[in-house]
C-alpha cells in the first residue's frame, strides 16, 4: 500500500514538472518573440481603446514597485518558490487535490519565468497592455501568476473543507479527546 502511495505521489510530481516546463517554455518563446518584434518599436493595437503589445523592461516587482531591487525582488522569489514547493510534496494523493498541483505547478512557472528574466536580462520583459483601464504592462508569467492565485483563493474560501487542509498543519495532534 505504501508503494503505491509513493509511485502515485511520484507521477504527480513528474506531471507537476511536465506543467511547469511546458508553461515556462511558452513564457519564454512569447517574451522572445515580444524582444524580436515589439522592442522599439510602437505597441502593436490588438484591439483598439483595450488591447496592446508593448515592449516594456520591468526593473521592479509588481506594478513598477521596487525599481531596480533585483537582488531582494529574487531573494524573495526564492523564498516564495520554495513555500510553494513544500506545500506541493505535502499535498495528498487524493483526486480533489489535482486541481491545486496543477495551479502550484502555474504559480511556480510564473515565478520562474519572471526569475530567469532578472537572472539574464536584469529585468523582466512584459509586453501586454490592457489599456481599456490603464492597467500595468504584464506577460504571460503574471498571467499565470494571477490565474492560478486568485483560483486558489477561491478553492480554499469555498470548496475544500477544513477537514481537507489537515495535511497543511505542522503537527498532527496524536491525543484526541475520547468522548
Amino acid at each position: 500500500m505504501l508503494k503505491k502511495r509513493k509511485i502515485k505521489r511520484g507521477i504527480m510530481l513528474i506531471l507537476d514538472l511536465f506543467i511547469i516546463v511546458g508553461l515556462l517554455c511558452f513564457d519564454q518563446y512569447t517574451k522572445k518573440l515580444a524582444i524580436l518584434y515589439l522592442k522599439d518599436s510602437p505597441a502593436y493595437v490588438l484591439i483598439d481603446g483595450t488591447l496592446e503589445l508593448q515592449y516594456l523592461e520591468n526593473r521592479g516587482s509588481a506594478f513598477g514597485m521596487l525599481q531596480n531591487q533585483k537582488f531582494f525582488i529574487l531573494f524573495v522569489g526564492i523564498v516564495f518558490l520554495m513555500v510553494i514547493l513544500f506545500f506541493l510534496f505535502r499535498l495528498p494523493e487524493k483526486r480533489k487535490f489535482v486541481i491545486v498541483h496543477i495551479l502550484l505547478s502555474m504559480v511556480i512557472a510564473g515565478g520562474l519565468g519572471n526569475m530567469l528574466d532578472r537572472f539574464r536580462f536584469d529585468y523582466v520583459v512584459d509586453f501586454i497592455s490592457f489599456i481599456l483601464i490603464n492597467y500595468p504592462i504584464f506577460n504571460v508569467a503574471d498571467i499565470y501568476i494571477v490565474v492560478a492565485t486568485v483560483s486558489l483563493f477561491l478553492l480554499f474560501l469555498f470548496v475544500y473543507k477544513e477537514s481537507d487542509l489537515e495535511f497543511l498543519k505542522f503537527k498532527q495532534n496524536r491525543y484526541r479527546e475520547v468522548k
